[in-house]
């Protein structure tokens, strides 16, 4: 099993050319498998990392509903953002500036076949990151992704995450807001979820700002760990 994960930092990029890149990425790995099987070969399967900031994007996934997002076209365009359906699980979900977002492409048969225990790994990783900052972060029972107060009438969210998974391949992956301007969670319903607030590191560390490297270099620490993965290559913004 090859539990090397190359990464790579895209630094600021549209959405929908990651998204091709990461399919790119996926449909190779998951060619290489049909491969192995059908020829009895032993070919090594590749991991990736993806670490990405975008521009204003909001995109919803298979099971989300279109009513969740609350404004139109011209009103899109007004605010700068795009808008994507797309082939993840979850509903709709915002994307912008001061966000790190981290797409895992994995061959889970390197690591473990249960995408339970990898979203799993994935809040852990972000709850262990932001521990460090000394917040206290966990679940919400039926929510994928991490909050702050849970069970409370203060419950609110800092990382929204939702994957595609086929023969144990995974893309797309998670968003946890670092210095993000929470002005444009109010133009949809996060996740198509009423109740519940949205926020990022800067509002509750009461900082103007984050150093968001700082914040990767975490969770990478904690990636490796978990995963007890070896994260290979030099960042690159290309």
């Amino acid at each position: 099993m090859n539990k090397k994960v190359a990464l790579q930092d895209l630094g600021h990029k549209d959405y929908k050319e990651t998204w091709d890149y990461q399919e790119r990425l996926f449909q190779e790995i998951v060619d290489l498998k049909i491969k192995n099987r059908r020829e009895d070969a032993q070919l090594e399967t590749p991991n990736h990392l993806l670490f990405v900031e975008h521009p204003h994007v909001y995109t919803l996934g298979k099971s989300g509903d279109i009513n969740n997002l609350l404004v139109n076209e011209a009103q899109l365009q007004e605010k700068k953002a795009t808008f994507y359906k797309i082939n993840r699980g979850g509903d709709i979900t915002y994307h912008g500036p001061g966000q790190i977002v981290g797409y895992p492409i994995l061959d889970l048969d390197n690591f473990f076949t249960d995408i339970h225990k990898y979203l799993r790994l994935l809040e852990e990783m972000v709850i262990l990151t932001l521990a460090e900052y000394g917040l206290k972060c966990g679940r919400s029972e039926g929510e994928t992704g991490v909050w702050l107060d849970v069970g409370t009438p203060f419950a609110r969210k800092i990382c929204a995450m939702g994957v595609r998974a086929s023969r144990w391949v995974t893309m797309h992956g998670f968003a946890l807001n670092i210095n993000t301007d929470l002005g444009y969670f109010d133009l949809m319903i996060p996740c198509g979820i009423k109740d519940k607030a949205v926020t990022s590191l800067n509002v509750e560390l009461g900082r103007k700002e984050v150093d968001v490297e700082e914040v990767k270099t975490k969770l990478l620490k904690h990636f490796e760990t978990l995963f007890e993965a070896e994260l290979t290559g030099v960042k690159t913004t290309t």
